[in-house]
């Protein structure tokens, strides 16, 4: 018997997921370039290191297409949709939403201290604590390595779906930063939109949301722009009446 279409996931949604769980497996070789420990340690000695290279990048992403990197690319991302396939848990709370910009300002502040401390950015090393571009060769890799796989699997067990996310990610509020930045200048970005007319209350929307959005309550106020958006798709993947839809904005409701 063929397949329920019903039940089958939709096309985009398991490229997106085959992305992002094949970016974690890759941890092992990318971690040095998004970790927050290893790019101040290169900071503090005057060099500029791939990490953050890729951090620079990935805020100028943001101020254009918002935080699909947590949506498509981003391995602790990855890891806990991974986490919400096998265990199927629901978002606990939203309350310790604020953790995360405390480690912002602790992390981002101590990137700056390093960079004033060594007398500005000296050098590039774009390899920095990798051997031949492998993060997990380099001297302790192994270790570098699974202490922030340990802390986005404590947070994720503790707090349920894309807990890592909503509690702890610092480059989850970087990102929010530039896309708050986007909303005030006002220039052309991708968004979601929605047509309020559409909608039948089904709820599919936002039982599918990997952030746990009320995404039904966003079309029915016009208020599609939310921070805590992935821009991952699965809501208007999943809307039988195709009320949602992907855009470019220049003004929208805004909700932070």
């Amino acid at each position: 018997m063929p397949e329920d279409t019903k039940t089958r996931m939709p096309p985009r949604q398991r490229m997106r997921l085959a992305l992002i769980i094949l970016s974690f497996i890759l941890y092992p070789v990318t971690f040095a370039y998004i970790s927050c420990p290893i790019i101040t340690e290169a900071a503090s000695q005057g060099i500029a290191s791939g990490g953050l290279v890729v951090f620079a990048l990935l805020f100028l992403s943001s101020l254009v297409v918002g935080r699909i990197w947590c949506g498509y690319l981003c391995p602790s991302g990855g890891l806990q949709e991974a986490f919400n396939l096998a265990l199927k848990t629901p978002l606990r709370t939203k309350k310790a939403g604020w953790l995360k910009y405390l480690v912002f300002a602790v992390i981002y502040g101590s990137l700056g201290y390093a960079i004033w401390s060594a007398g500005g950015l000296l050098t590039i090393d774009l390899l920095y604590r990798t051997e031949h571009g492998i993060s997990i060769l380099a001297p302790l890799g192994v270790v570098a390595f699974l202490g922030p796989v340990t802390i986005i699997t404590v947070f994720t067990l503790i707090f349920g779906k894309r807990g890592f996310c909503h509690t702890f990610c610092p480059i989850a509020v970087m990102l929010m930063i530039g896309r708050k930045i986007r909303n005030l200048a006002g220039w052309p970005a991708l968004r979601i939109s929605a047509n309020a007319s559409r909608c039948i209350d089904c709820m599919k929307c936002s039982k599918e949301c990997p952030m746990s959005l009320d995404v039904n309550g966003m079309v029915r106020k016009n208020e599609m722009e939310n921070a805590d958006c992935i821009l991952c798709g699965a809501c208007m993947d999943t809307c039988p009446k195709g009320a949602i839809t992907f855009s470019w904005m220049e003004k929208a409701g805004v909700r932070s």
